[in-house]
This record gives C-alpha cells, sequence and structure tokens, in this order.
C-alpha cells in the first residue's frame, strides 16, 4: 500500500520538480539570511536549500514534494489506529493525491503550511503511542514552522484517551504563538494581517462562511480552482446564512456519521478562517491541515461503498486532475492567466501576468488594471517598470511619481523611482530616493543594492 501510495503522488505531482519560481517565492532569492522572527523553523529549511542549491528551484521542490509524501505516509500510520484499515486507506489517498494539494505542494513558499502539518502528524503519532509530553514537543516545532496549526491540539481533546494537562500546555504554547503572530501582524509593515489586512473583523468571519463553504465544494467537486480567487466581501445577513449552513452540515455529519471528524475539520480551520483577518479571504492551500480530518471523514463514508472499482477509478481522476493542476504551475503566465480569467475584476493577476508576458502585452493588461484601480500605487509602479523597459523614460517617472503620490509611506515605491532616475541619468536624485527608502526600511535590500549600483555608476561617470 505505501508503496502505491508513493507512486501515485510521484505521478501526481512529480512534475512540481519542473515548475519555476512564482510569487512570494522571489523573497527567498536573498543571500543576506538572518533571523527571521516568523516561523523560524520553516526559513531554515528555505536558507538550507539556498546553501545547497542556491537560485535553481528545484531543490525547493523537491523538499516540498518530501514533506508531502512524508505527511501522507504519517497521516495513515495515524488513521489506522483511529478508524477501519478500509477507510484509512481511502482517507489518505484522498488526502495525497486530491488536486487541492496542488497549491502548497507546488508553491514553494507554502511550505510552511506543509512543515506544520508534517510535525503536527509526527506529535500525532507520539501521541496515539501515549508518549504525550513528546508530542507536546513536536506540536511547538509545528507552530515554529507555522502558526496556522494552533488548533491542533482541539484535534487531540476530540481523540478517546484525552489527557488534559498535555493538552492544556499545547493549547498555552498555540496562545502564545498566536500572540506573537498579532503583535507582528501590528508591527511588520506589509504584513497583510490584522489591522493591516485592510478587513475588519466580523465583515471578514461573515466572509468565510462562504469561504469554507467554496472550500468545501472544491473538495467534493474539485473543479474552480485559481490562485486567487474572486471572494466578494459578504453582508451579515449572507454571512449568517453560510455560517448556518455550515453548522448544519456539521450536525448531520455528526448525527449520521456518528463521528467528529467533519467537526474537528472545521475547528483546525479555525485560526484563518474565523475572526482574525487576512488580506487574502481565501487561500486552498488552508486546507492542507484541516484535510487530515476532512479527510477521515470522507474515508468512513466512502468505505460503505461495495464496489472497489468505484474509488480505484475515482483515484485515477483524482490523479489526472492533479496532474492537470500541477501543469498549470509550470508556468507563472499560465497561473496567472488563469486566475485573471476567473477574477477578471481583480488587479493582481492581471498585474502579475503583466510580468510574465511581453512588455506591450504587459503594458495592455496594466491599462485595463489601471480602469480597474486607477488609486493602486502597484498598478502605477507596474506600469512605470514596463514603460522603462520599452524606453519610454519619461511616462515610466511619471508613474513611478504617481505610485509614490499614491502611497507614500511605501519606500518600495521610492525605491523603483530611483531606478528611474538613475536610468535616465538623474543620479543624485536616485541616491536620494534610495537613501529615504533606506531610511524608512533598513531592511528593504534592493534599495541597498541600487544605492551601491547607482553610486559607483555615478562616481565613474565623474
Amino acid at each position: 500500500m505505501r508503496i502505491l501510495l508513493t507512486i501515485a503522488i510521484l505521478i501526481a505531482f512529480g512534475n512540481a520538480l519542473r515548475a519555476p519560481f512564482h510569487y512570494d517565492d522571489f523573497s527567498l532569492l536573498n543571500e543576506s539570511w538572518g533571523w527571521f522572527p516568523s516561523r523560524p523553523l520553516t526559513y531554515l529549511t528555505f536558507w538550507l536549500n539556498w546553501l545547497v542549491g542556491g537560485d535553481k528551484p528545484i531543490g525547493y521542490h523537491a523538499v516540498n514534494l518530501a514533506l508531502h509524501l512524508g505527511s501522507a505516509h504519517l497521516l495513515f500510520s495515524c488513521l489506522k489506529q483511529l478508524i477501519p484499515p478500509a477507510a484509512a486507506i481511502a482517507a489518505t489517498f484522498l488526502f495525497a493525491v486530491h488536486p487541492i494539494q496542488t497549491e502548497p505542494v507546488v508553491y514553494i513558499f507554502a511550505r510552511s503550511t506543509v512543515l506544520a502539518t508534517l510535525l503536527c502528524l509526527v506529535a500525532l503519532w507520539f501521541w496515539l503511542r501515549e508518549k504525550h509530553w513528546i508530542a507536546v514537543v513536536w506540536f511547538g516545532l509545528a507552530l515554529l514552522a507555522k502558526e496556522e496549526c494552533a488548533a491542533f491540539p482541539a484535534l487531540l481533546w476530540l481523540l478517546p484517551k484525552r489527557k488534559s494537562t498535555p493538552i492544556a500546555v499545547m493549547f498555552g504554547m498555540a496562545l502564545l504563538s498566536v500572540a506573537r503572530v498579532a503583535y507582528l501582524s501590528i508591527t511588520v509593515p506589509g504584513s497583510g494581517a490584522g489591522p493591516q489586512a485592510g478587513i475588519y473583523p466580523l465583515d471578514y468571519l461573515a466572509t468565510q462562511g462562504y469561504v469554507i463553504l467554496r472550500y468545501l465544494q472544491l473538495l467534493a467537486v474539485p473543479i474552480g480552482f485559481s490562485v486567487d480567487p474572486d471572494i466578494p466581501l459578504l453582508g451579515y445577513a449572507a454571512g449568517v446564512a453560510c455560517w448556518a449552513a455550515i453548522g448544519l452540515l456539521a450536525y448531520l455529519s455528526y448525527a449520521i456519521g456518528g463521528h467528529l471528524w467533519f467537526i474537528a475539520g472545521l475547528l483546525l480551520l479555525a485560526p484563518t478562517s474565523t475572526i482574525f483577518p487576512a488580506a487574502d479571504l481565501a487561500v486552498d492551500r488552508r486546507m492542507y491541515l484541516p484535510l487530515i480530518a476532512f479527510s477521515a471523514f470522507a474515508g468512513l463514508a466512502l468505505q460503505r461503498i461495495r464496489y472497489p472499482m468505484v474509488l480505484h477509478a475515482a483515484a485515477a481522476v483524482l490523479v489526472m486532475l492533479s496532474i492537470s493542476r500541477t501543469q498549470v504551475w509550470l508556468s507563472p503566465e499560465t497561473l496567472w492567466d488563469e486566475a485573471m480569467r476567473q477574477a477578471p475584476q481583480k488587479v493582481r493577476p492581471l498585474v502579475q501576468l503583466s510580468r510574465a508576458v511581453p512588455s506591450t502585452r504587459g503594458l495592455t493588461l496594466l491599462e485595463r488594471a489601471k480602469n480597474i484601480a486607477p488609486q493602486d500605487p502597484q498598478v502605477a509602479s507596474e506600469m512605470g517598470r514596463v514603460l522603462l523597459t520599452l524606453g519610454r523614460d519619461n511616462e515610466a517617472l511619471a508613474e513611478f511619481g504617481r505610485a509614490v503620490a499614491l502611497a507614500p509611506g511605501d519606500p518600495r515605491y521610492i525605491n523603483n523611482r530611483g531606478v528611474a532616475l538613475c536610468t535616465m541619468g538623474f543620479r543624485d536624485a536616485a541616491v536620494e530616493d534610495f537613501q529615504r527608502a533606506l531610511q524608512m526600511d533598513p531592511s528593504l535590500s534592493d534599495a541597498r543594492k541600487n544605492l551601491s549600483r547607482c553610486a559607483v555608476t555615478s562616481s565613474g561617470a565623474n
């Protein structure tokens, strides 16, 4: 069974080894690694990747794929002690090859999610062997990989033979982790969480009911995936209706199935899908950890099917869908083109796609984005970049200036304007912009590099 599981995962996601870097992945290509206050264990693995393979993406993808393989095998080891063997096998294959897993496996920056889940499963493995304090240690490591696993102790509380003291310690560790994240969300510029998410907590809570229903739909009917789904902010009445539907599903799952696995899945979703706001309302990789519980729920339901060929055919379909989904991630153009087609009124897919296509098409995409969001500084800055590439320097400088005017407190846009000024020969003004950007954010490595290059060019010209 384990050999077949490994083969299925490699067939479904093996093509990820050919994938490039995407989006936030590029932030990892930094030679000046320091101590990261957020998710230090995950960043340690990124640093090791950098030491071994530098900026070659295959090594990063290989680690993500290996972590997923380890998670699937550990899940089987745990579930076969908790549910019947046939249900454990069905659940494990669902977790292993479902296309909703493509994003956390193929997107390098999502490693924190996969690593935290793996460490939680190690904790569960020790917990089931009644080595509860060792499990506490492994859960602590999981929190250092990603704090979104904070609700994992709730899963242990729902299991038989609960041990109150170790679980209480785990909850205490989780609360400290959540408090740390809340602090970082306030103090770290551009965190995109908490007060910087731009969303009120109750609005976020109302919308998450719809988001969770969407996640469940993707599990049941795996079509409609997108790296950047278009999620509307719901009003309170619609939000209450969605949460009521989730409550009904939870009640029916317990009343009919007589177990708590569906409710456990909802609890594992709680850190990302309740009241703590994040700028991204829905991210498919947030289902990775909860899927260990939702898969167990599905496995118990699927074991009632009396025709094994039906299950085999369903597994084959999931593998093929995952192959297709992985193929989308092999190019930033296909990835963001899909996102743009599914969310034509969202700005981010247009901006990201403009970076992956020739400059002339990129400019057309950005003009469309500008019509949608004329006050978005990122669109202005990206238009400046493309215009600079096309040799339209004066127009580029005007767009960079517009970005700074729209977001005067963001050092990235000041740095970008400095690049245009340096390119056009206004080196003193460029140096002033780079220095100002570094005063605002001393860790802005791009500004530091640009300052050095522009200063060298300026001194050579003199």
